[in-house]
């Protein structure tokens, strides 16, 4: 556990780590603190895309942690970053919240419902039909098909509710292609998170309560991982899949722990 306190860069997963909802999880203050009474270099990473690093940072604020909207990365955020260098300036019809729309508008995209070079699709709760007919006809035009991340589902105050992947799954099956998903577990996340912080994968450690995306995605990645048990998966779990995190710890508090 010596090596763990002595990583340059974490790289943390916030649902399930940091919070439930909008209930914190013991210990996250603790953390949060240490990394920056540490020095550490620090990226809060989430495969939503629904919110903007601004509307995280607010988010956490609102449970007492303090952490400026630099040291947020979002699956709207990696999916901006990848478009743009795919088709600097292009254009594209968004299913999507806040977060991924800004994040394109950022990067220099044109938001349209005409003849879009993409068809991006990320959380939300204003998902309807209009939408989903417009979306597909646009595939069929010859849009490219782009998901923010790859997850099915995921938290809601009443438990669990439909993610990206649900709600671009009628798109793929009507129009009769495949999307591709930037979160994680795809590596290109990482990369973005890895350039972000300016450091390098060996002094890096990604921090996640998931084992079919946070911790996969570091170890495709090459970065050591720790699965907190304080989400998603639970120890009785790790045995299922065929890789193992490199620490397992009851909390993100026990880091802090170490110090």
């Amino acid at each position: 556990m010596g090596s763990l306190k002595e990583k340059r860069a974490f790289i943390c997963d916030m649902d399930g780590v940091l919070y439930h909802g909008s209930r914190l999880l013991g210990g996250s203050r603790e953390f949060v603190d240490w990394l920056k009474d540490q020095d550490k270099q620090y990226l809060f990473l989430t495969n939503s895309s629904s919110r903007t690093p601004g509307e995280l940072s607010e988010k956490l604020a609102g449970m007492g942690i303090e952490v400026e909207p630099e040291h947020f990365m979002t699956s709207g955020i990696a999916t901006a970053g990848f478009l743009s260098t795919q088709k600097p300036g292009g254009s594209a019809y968004v299913i999507g919240d806040n977060g991924i729309r800004q994040a394109l508008l950022n990067s220099g995209f044109h938001l349209t419902d005409q003849s879009p070079d993409y068809v991006v699709v990320g959380e939300t709760v204003s998902y309807n039909y209009p939408q989903l007919e417009k979306a597909i006809n646009l595939v069929l035009g010859g849009a490219k098909l782009i998901g923010t991340n790859p997850d099915v589902s995921g938290p809601v105050e009443e438990g669990i509710g439909p993610a990206c992947r649900a709600l671009i799954a009628p798109i793929e099956m009507a129009a009769g292609r495949q999307a591709y998903f930037i979160g994680k577990p795809n590596p290109l996340i990482m990369r973005q998170s890895l350039k972000r912080i300016g450091c390098r994968r060996a002094e890096t450690v990604i921090i996640g309560d998931r084992m079919d995306t946070d911790i996969i995605a570091g170890i495709e990645s090459e970065i050591e991982t720790v699965l907190v048990l304080s989400g998603i998966t639970k120890e009785k779990d790790i045995d299922r899949f065929p890789y193992r995190p490199t620490y397992v710890l009851n909390g993100v508090g026990d880091i802090a722990g170490l110090a």
